[in-house]
């Protein structure tokens, strides 16, 4: 094996890389695994704030797929010879204060974190798997919000948004500060985890940095489009 570049800008060599790219990997899994049994508490807790027996049913329904995206990921750690919870564990404390920090007070701001956190979640989900291995890939397709549920938060937001009004400023605001919340953890972790670093055996840091900010822009791009559907300033 060669012997691994004193400057952290440097090409990384072949057998560097590929433990790098299946650190990623189990990185990325864990991060995953950990994010979607943190969204199926989330939304199983948030339920009780829902006005109709026919929300907090969609809501459970909602829960419900978050966990079975978190056995997808769990299956694939345990494919690879992983522990499940060591994997999760680095992530644990980033998460937890992530949902902390962006506590619903009440349906209304439940919902648009359901939705804003997922559509978020789903973008990064289609950027970062242009970059995986086909069995990556499979379980990242596997893990990515439907499209029906986030047709159903849409149209549910929208609702809620014509049958109150004074509603739109408050939860502009709110959705403002979920994607600021949402886009510092994404920074903190490719801080911490060296995100995107270990996909290229040409890449150096400085490159995956560059990487991690295109994304975050785009992913900014995104969430400004879709408040704007909603008729909200993002």
């Amino acid at each position: 094996m060669s012997t691994p570049p004193s400057d952290a800008d440097e090409p990384i060599p072949a057998g560097e890389f590929t433990a790098r790219y299946d650190k990623f990997v189990v990185d990325l899994l864990g991060a995953i695994a950990y994010g979607e049994l943190s969204a199926f508490e989330r939304l199983s807790s948030d339920a009780r704030y829902s006005p109709t027996l026919h929300d907090r049913a969609v809501l459970g329904k909602m829960a419900v797929a978050e966990f079975g995206h978190y056995e997808v990921a769990c299956a694939r750690l345990d494919a690879m010879g992983m522990d499940v919870e060591l994997a999760m564990l680095p992530f644990q404390r980033m998460v937890d204060s992530f949902h902390d920090r962006t506590r619903p007070a009440d349906w209304h701001e439940s919902l648009m974190k359901a939705y804003v956190v997922d559509a978020i979640t789903e973008d990064f989900y289609r950027a970062i798997g242009e970059f995986l291995d086909p069995q990556t890939q499979a379980v990242i397709a596997r893990v990515r919000t439907s499209e029906e549920q986030s047709a159903l938060l849409a149209a549910r937001l929208q609702r809620m948004l014509a049958q109150d009004p004074r509603l739109s400023s408050r939860l502009a605001l709110w959705g403002r500060r979920l994607v600021g919340e949402a886009l510092t953890q994404a920074q903190r972790v490719g801080r911490q985890h060296s995100f995107l670093v270990g996909l290229s055996p040409e890449g150096t840091q400085q490159e995956a940095a560059g990487e991690v900010a295109r994304i975050l822009a785009q992913l900014t791009r995104n969430h400004s489009k879709r408040m704007s559907k909603l008729g909200l300033t993002a």
